[in-house]
């Protein structure tokens, strides 16, 4: 999908938009890999294909793969039957959604010339009947463009922070929750930090600092639970990347999708960044267990005074940076959300936790505000951030708590989370 920000050459609402001879059209090559790591064979669920060709339609080609299991041949697609490219559908739907009519939509994609065929209003207003059930934002889009036009709908800009990271704010959705959602209204600190970034963010923190998923800082996982769920993140993920094409992109295409069109995500890529200070400050007036990766075996032995020194005495990075892949606000909460393509595999929970510090320094929020999160198309892993870094002694802990997806056993390991799924359904 292109970044309708990025072309300041758009005019204003009431004349169509017209060709920009400066964008290159788009040239689309198919992934030498799928482009989801649990890409399995809808006949036999099997793992076990070979690339068999592809599918030459009029505008695209599509990637067929041969099970070796039933001797099926299928694609990567639910989706069936499209004349037009996904990208292309899928793009199409953001544009309207900034808030473009159908008939400035179909002008801005007919004139990228990434279609061959003449894309119209009525086809476009289709796609976005047909696929409602996954753009809840569609509900909010009537009152957010009451709020800002279409090229001030979402702010962006790109951040040199040793490589490139494209940040974007949707600063009408964001005012919409907070306005509408009582749970939401302590959240204006938060709002008035993502509008600053573009102007006030310090770059060069980012090319001297420890970055968060590399840290040597880690955390006991003790007495928490990192609950397992399928929610409309892995709805909207296996949705919308059916219709990437190259794996190296998915992840900025995934998070502008999440962005424009679920009713949520409020900003993508953004910046954050935590410093000795706050670092000393949180663990020595707030009692946070912090720790360096080295003395995880002091602390898991229990010998929590040795790990404490330890830590003081190898020292505290000067500062932590990094780049949060999706911010969202709901049911009263900040949610703090990577993008991991094999999520299953995955625990990152000492980067998530260390972004929920960081934004809630840079902010003013209370760590009990935030909601941590990894998912995939297929999984959801969330956690509470104060429960991995306050671990109180005189409140006697539970050994299980109960959910809707089941029971889960209090973590008692150090160094990772024994289990990322409920032991038992609750009936």
């Amino acid at each position: 999908m292109g970044d309708i920000k990025e072309k300041s050459a758009l005019p204003e609402r009431e004349n169509p938009p017209t060709p920009d001879n400066s964008i290159e059209p788009v040239k689309v090559y198919l992934s030498s890999k799928p482009m989801v790591d649990s890409l399995c064979c809808p006949h036999c669920q099997s793992k076990k294909f070979v690339k068999r060709g592809v599918r030459k339609n009029k505008l695209e080609e599509v990637q067929l793969y041969l099970c070796s299991v039933c001797n099926k041949t299928f694609t990567p697609r639910a989706v069936k039957g499209r004349h037009y490219p996904l990208e292309t559908i899928f793009e199409a739907i953001s544009i309207y959604n900034l808030g473009y009519s159908f008939e400035e939509t179909a002008k801005i994609i007919n004139t990228r010339k990434q279609v061959d065929a003449n894309l119209s209003p009525s086809t476009i207003s289709g796609w976005v009947e047909e696929f409602k059930e996954n753009i809840p934002y569609l509900k909010m889009r009537p009152y957010t463009t009451q709020l800002a036009t279409p090229k001030e709908m979402v702010q962006t800009a790109t951040l040199a922070h040793q490589q490139l990271y494209r940040y974007r704010f949707h600063s009408a959705k964001c005012k919409l929750i907070i306005k509408s959602d009582y749970s939401n209204r302590n959240f204006i600190s938060l709002m008035e930090y993502l509008q600053m970034v573009p102007a006030e963010c310090p770059h060069q923190f980012f090319q001297e600092g420890e970055r968060a998923s590399e840290s040597s800082l880690t955390f006991s996982k003790t007495n928490m639970i990192v609950r397992s769920k399928q929610n409309y993140a892995t709805k909207l993920a296996n949705f919308f990347l059916q219709g990437a094409k190259q794996r190296k992109d998915r992840h900025d295409l995934l998070e502008k999708f999440f962005l424009y069109n679920d009713s949520v995500t409020v900003a993508t890529e953004v910046p954050v960044y935590i410093t000795k200070e706050d670092l000393e400050h949180l663990q020595l007036k707030l009692g946070f267990e912090i720790h360096h990766a080295a003395n995880n075996a002091l602390q898991e032995s229990g010998n929590k005074n040795s790990a404490t020194d330890a830590t003081s005495a190898l020292g505290w990075p000067k500062i932590i940076t990094g780049h949060i892949d999706l911010v969202q606000i709901r049911n009263g909460q900040v949610h703090i959300m990577d993008y991991k393509p094999n999520a299953q595999k995955e625990q990152p929970i000492d980067q998530l936790t260390l972004y929920a510090m960081a934004l809630s320094r840079l902010t003013g929020l209370r760590l009990f505000e935030f909601k941590c999160a990894w998912f995939d198309e297929n999984n959801y892993f969330e956690f509470f951030p104060l429960h991995v870094l306050y671990k109180p002694n005189k409140v006697k802990r539970r050994r299980n708590v109960g959910t809707k997806e089941g029971m889960y056993k209090i973590n008692s390991r150090v160094d990772k989370v024994d289990s990322l799924a409920p032991s038992k359904v609750r009936l």
